[in-house]
């Protein structure tokens, strides 16, 4: 049966990585798109309320259900067909939304797929794609077992953003459901807008015809809001709405080819200012850079103390004398190549207070996994130390920031943190995607009263942030526990725009009620 009831063993359905939970009256696991339409047909007879969840991995309660229906699209997670460009010389894997990235990598890695009842052009994308150069779908949360589906509504990116850039930039073709169960088909670059005014065109013919937000959106990393600009393509309104204008039941993905080898180098320094230096000479503001990092992340020296408490298997403890961490991970053609440019790296780094005999490099897939461990093991050391605190005080949840600064607002958005956080002598750390200028302060309240000071911090910094041109959410979304946020972001007015093309698309606003701004 499609629909069911909520029973007792639907209870982890009720919530998500957020912490937060919620409620229901039914949920559907739809295996095909046609199921998931029915699914929303039902929930449109009852003026149902429906939530779409994948993975279940968002930190903003996007996928925390408030009542109707939750419809999970963990078993739509079937790779449907290859297909290959001869002029761009590019595959493009066609996916269901349940399709787990992790498996997916792993599945174009091996190159094996089950292919049962693939059509002909695909089963000969297959041949060519399994005899050629290896290819791959470059973005990467974190989190690995996150959903495509998941990462298209948030338009998801990670560490290595810094080069390859969103989700949205490898999205080339949608399958949507509207919440009346009606079907849109979008291929970038055939549904454009004309300057912010809009036309769509569903399956039956049926048309909608709108104005997309008037705002300005900021130029920097952001997962903030619909996205809208004059002419845009409209495959690019869908991607980052966080599930509140369709389900998106099938996707086209652009697969680009992989780097022949792939280098990781961890360099310290004796103060946070050094690393700052650092990232600005990778970027190509100081001096010359041979190749653009994938990546450049950030660890100060609270998230180093973390891992000298603990230290990750097969890697020392961080040296006492360090207080900032720089990773920085290269991606190239051939060793002559990624060697070239360390040289340069090298030289930068002990310019910047580097010391080349402390770095720890990965050159191989062992030492890259390790690499890989210990960037990781900063948020799992915050979230087991959070963990630890809640038994006794069971509301206590971390504050973690998502904010995006423009590039000369790096320092100056480091030292508010920093000022703000030695006021309210509130215990933090500070680690992420500093490429970007996009840090993520995670603060680890250990009263509900300093939790709330937390809150009201978060708050003020985010009005500064906007102020400067940044983003109120670089990656995360706004979910459910940002809409205060966004509102700062954009203003009322900018929200009742938002609100506009929704009622256009879901007029009784029942997909992902409360994401985003409340109804």
């Amino acid at each position: 049966m499609l629909i069911q009831p909520i029973r007792s063993d639907h209870t982890d359905f009720m919530r998500d990585e957020s912490r937060r939970t919620g409620r229901a009256d039914y949920i559907a696991f739809p295996e095909s798109d046609v199921e998931a339409a029915e699914a929303l047909r039902f929930a449109a007879a009852g003026a149902r309320p429906v939530t779409i969840q994948g993975a279940r991995t968002g930190i903003t309660a996007g996928a925390v259900p408030e009542g109707g229906l939750i419809l999970n699209l963990s078993r739509m997670k079937k790779v449907l067909g290859l297909r290959y460009d001869e002029a761009k010389d590019r595959f493009y894997a066609l996916v269901q939304p349940g399709v787990v990235l992790s498996e997916l990598r792993e599945a174009l890695h091996k190159r094996q797929f089950d292919a049962t009842g693939w059509s002909a052009e695909s089963l000969k994308a297959l041949e060519l794609f399994r005899a050629g150069p290896s290819f791959f779908f470059p973005p990467d949360p974190t989190e690995a077992t996150a959903s495509i589906g998941g990462m298209i509504a948030c338009n998801a990116s990670g560490a290595q953003t810094f080069f390859y850039g969103s989700t949205r930039r490898y999205a080339t073709a949608l399958k949507v459901i509207l919440a009346d169960g009606r079907c849109l088909a979008l291929l970038r670059g055939e549904h454009k807008a004309s300057g912010r005014a809009f036309s769509l065109v569903a399956t039956d013919g049926a048309r909608f015809e709108g104005l997309l937000p008037a705002y300005a959106l900021p130029l920097v990393k952001s997962a903030a809001g619909y996205y809208a600009s004059d002419d845009m393509d409209l495959i690019d309104l869908f991607i980052g709405s966080e599930g509140t204008l369709g389900v998106v039941v099938e996707a086209e993905l652009e697969l680009i080819p992989r780097p022949k080898v792939v280098w990781g180098i961890v360099s310290f320094f004796p103060a946070e200012a050094c690393a700052v230096r650092f990232v600005r000479a990778l970027r190509g503001e100081v001096g010359e850079v041979l190749i653009r990092p994938a990546a450049i992340e950030y660890f100060d020296g609270r998230a180093l103390d973390l891992v000298r408490a603990t230290p990750v298997e097969g890697l020392p403890a961080p040296a006492p004398e360090y207080q900032a961490a720089i990773y920085t991970e290269w991606h190239g053609d051939s060793e002559d190549e990624l060697a070239d440019a360390l040289e340069a790296m090298t030289a930068a780094m002990t310019a910047c207070g580097g010391d080349e005999a402390a770095t720890w490099s990965g050159m191989d897939d062992r030492d890259m996994e390790r690499l890989h461990k210990f960037r990781h093991a900063v948020p799992e050391r915050v979230n087991a130390r959070i963990d630890e605190r809640r038994r006794s005080t069971p509301g206590l949840t971390k504050l973690g920031t998502d904010m995006s600064v423009p590039d000369s607002r790096l320092e100056e958005v480091l030292a508010l943190y920093h000022q703000g956080l030695a006021e309210a002598g509130l215990e933090y750390v500070i680690f992420g995607h500093i490429g970007n200028n996009h840090v993520h302060v995670n603060i680890l309240p250990r009263t509900m009263a300093e939790y709330e000071q937390g809150k009201a911090l978060y708050v003020r910094w985010a009005e500064t942030v906007v102020g400067w041109g940044g983003s109120v959410s670089a990656e995360h979304g706004i979910g459910k526990l940002k809409t205060e946020l966004l509102k700062r972001m954009y203003g009322p007015a900018g929200i009742e725009e938002m609100k506009r093309v929704k009622r256009l698309l879901d007029p009784s606003g029942r997909l992902n009620r409360g994401n985003l701004f409340v109804s």
